[in-house]
């Protein structure tokens, strides 16, 4: 890879979701031009085939999960219609809202009410340039994620899932630059596999399974974690943790200032979780 492309991917990174082309089929970008406000600088982002189909066996380095993570089960709690409600405009929750840690619900129904959801995440997406948003991160606990790694409407590929599942992740594991809309103006490396194999189901109902490398693979893993109320700042190395610990505890205060309660959670006293929690450790 070369080091503009690898610059680039690593900038993209930068994540948090309205339209509906929706549909996940192989998908090449050639010389694209991703918004200067995402990259944060003016270049072209040139990427061979971002999805594989799911009957095609491209993926070596990909290997069965040890344990699977995260996996959507008839035991996971239902999603309600009053779980599904929202209020326009959508806003972002931010770190350290318990919000982004409880239990998100399993969606099982597919109706008018969803797609305008996906529809709004998309138009808050665009509008704060990111790439990707899970439903958490607007403060709807369900199991639903949006993304489209070229960050621009009516570029790239819009991609919705609904109840995610991991199959399987790659072993080769690649430290790129994140950022997310919930931790605002806070970017570090995180180390993530290159790849994945998911299960999930798409705006209608409908159940599928796709392969995902390089950003998508990322930006899929990034949201799976906020499904799971897990933090970005969780995967990074203690040394690369310890350069942003003072911007989390700007932002523990900002929310004491702003509700008047005690954080729910302190950087400064908590340990970083294993990587047994996610990707690419067993």
């Amino acid at each position: 890879m070369d080091e503009n492309r690898k610059r680039a991917m690593a900038c993209a990174t930068r994540l948090c979701s309205s339209s509906l082309s929706h549909a996940l089929f192989p998908v090449l970008i050639n010389q694209t031009a991703v918004s200067t406000k995402l990259l944060r600088f003016n270049r072209l982002y040139s990427t061979a085939r971002l999805f594989s189909s799911p009957n095609r066996t491209n993926l070596p380095l990909l290997t069965q999960a040890k344990r699977r993570y995260g996996f959507s089960t008839k035991e996971d709690p239902v999603a309600s219609p009053a779980d599904l409600r929202f209020e326009r405009p959508l806003k972002i929750v931010e770190y350290p809202d318990p919000i982004l840690r409880a239990k998100n619900k399993r969606i099982d129904t597919f109706d008018d009410n969803l797609k305008k959801l996906v529809d709004e995440m998309f138009d808050f997406m665009y509008k704060t340039d990111g790439i990707g948003l899970s439903a958490p991160q607007v403060g709807i606990n369900v199991q639903l994620m949006v993304f489209n790694p070229v960050g621009e409407r009516g570029e790239g590929e819009e991609i919705v899932l609904v109840n995610p599942r991991v199959n399987k992740y790659s072993n080769k594991m690649i430290p790129y630059e994140e950022g997310c809309l919930s931790f605002p103006g806070i970017h570090a490396d995180v180390e993530r596999p290159e790849s994945v194999k998911i299960d999930a189901r798409d705006i209608n109902g409908a159940r599928f399974s796709v392969s995902l490398s390089d950003l998508p693979a990322r930006v899929f893993q990034h949201e799976f974690d906020h499904l799971q109320g897990i933090l970005f700042f969780e995967r990074m190395t203690d040394d690369v943790l310890d350069s942003i610990r003072e911007q989390l505890e700007a932002l523990e205060k900002k929310y004491e200032d702003k509700t008047g309660l005690q954080s729910p959670e302190k950087i400064e006293a908590s340990k970083r979780r294993k990587a047994a929690v996610g990707f690419g450790k067993s």
